[in-house]
């Protein structure tokens, strides 16, 4: 099959990992997106890209008003998918413009992997979002969502949609039949704790700068990913003044069995949109987390306190910032160890994604199956 997709971020890895589950199940793969870093990838995997534009974190309505708005795009768009059999289109934005040039005879799939807390609200922004989003979905053959409560408190009860919504959770996927080798961390202390993936929570870099401040050297942070330039406008200078945190800058998918194996917990913890996107999501982290061995922390009431209760695994918090260094004051190698038993006794199902489940979805999304 031949796929069209449409990207919000070229530079996001998740926009890397799709392209590779697409080409691996042997579609041909063109990538046609916005970008806010100002390199621009010339191709993700074997793909092809065609930059739309740069744009900026976290403004949603000005971004999918840009793409009402300028007829160039649609052009630059047409001559993308045309001879795609498959429009895949990742965020609303992309989603918009895939509506405005789709031929009848093309699928059109809708990769939905967050909410923007527009889409939650009532004033006139959300509004105006919300008529798009109800004309962009009309002719949409499948839904593609991460998490669960993405499906059933927003797609099915809040906006009322009925349309076919596919669950694919953020899965690590495997090259062999088996995970990866899982590598042990350091013996502590200090206890290091990992935020990997996009840093995008101010409050999380603050309580765990904190948490590291306090204990004296018996709690390190390791972080690593993109810093949001929305919320951070000198991340790494913030990180170097941090005491007892190191920041790594980015990293690929190449990299994750080494940098979980310099931690022994995974900071599972999102307060980006409070209540709203960050109670509903499971993010990569969680994921890639437990394929390799680290503990999560995470919140009790939230989705992926949930998901570790379901399998009796993480440590669960109510009170981060207090409970966190408690736990470490207390904890010993033994104490751990149960901790990381748990968390290896979930079933690789759970966190892995195999080549042949990696094959079905691909085929599932792009239309070659059933």
């Amino acid at each position: 099959m031949k796929v069209a997709y449409l990207v919000h971020d070229l530079n996001d890895a998740a926009v890397r990992r799709r392209v590779a589950l697409f080409e691996g199940a042997g579609h041909d793969v063109a990538v046609g997106g916005f970008h806010r870093d100002p390199h621009v990838p010339a191709t993700i995997g074997k793909a092809p890209v065609t930059p739309l534009g740069r744009t900026e974190d976290g403004a949603l309505a000005k971004r999918v008003l840009s793409v009402a708005r300028h007829a160039a795009l649609t052009g630059q768009v047409t001559r993308l998918t045309r001879d795609a059999d498959t429009i895949v289109a990742r965020n609303l934005e992309t989603l918009a413009l895939a509506r405005r040039v789709r031929r009848p005879a093309q699928r059109l799939v809708y990769e939905c992997l967050d909410i923007h807390r527009l889409l939650l609200g009532g004033g006139a922004a959300s509004r105006a979002l919300h008529a798009i989003e109800g004309w962009a979905l009309q002719g949409v053959a499948l839904t593609v969502v991460s998490a669960p409560a993405f499906r059933d408190a927003y797609f099915r009860d809040r906006l009322g949609y009925r349309g076919e919504v596919m669950l694919v959770e953020n899965l690590v996927p495997c090259e062999a039949d088996a995970p990866s080798p899982v590598i042990d961390p350091p013996p502590p202390p200090p206890w290091v704790i990992g935020w990997f993936g996009m840093l995008r929570c101010r409050r999380s870099f603050d309580m765990l700068s904190e948490m590291a401040r306090r204990a004296n050297g018996r709690i390190e942070v390791v972080i690593a990913g993109r810093p949001s330039t929305d919320l951070f406008e000198d991340f790494a200078a913030m990180a170097q003044a941090a005491p007892h945190v190191t920041y790594l800058g980015g990293y690929t998918a190449a990299d994750l069995p080494q940098l979980f194996g310099r931690i022994h917990f995974i900071w599972a913890i999102d307060y980006f949109e409070e209540g709203l996107n960050s109670t509903w999501l499971l993010p990569n982290r969680l994921y890639e987390g437990v394929a390799h061995g680290a503990v999560p922390l995470a919140l009790r009431s939230v989705a992926t306190g949930d998901w570790l209760a379901a399998h009796e695994a993480g440590v669960l918090l109510d009170d981060p910032a207090r409970e966190v260094p408690a736990l470490i004051a207390g904890l010993d190698r033994d104490g751990y160890g149960r901790l990381r038993d748990r968390v290896a006794a979930i079933p690789a199902d759970a966190m892995t994604m195999t080549p042949a489940q990696a094959r079905a979805i691909a085929d599932r999304i792009v239309g070659a199956a059933a």
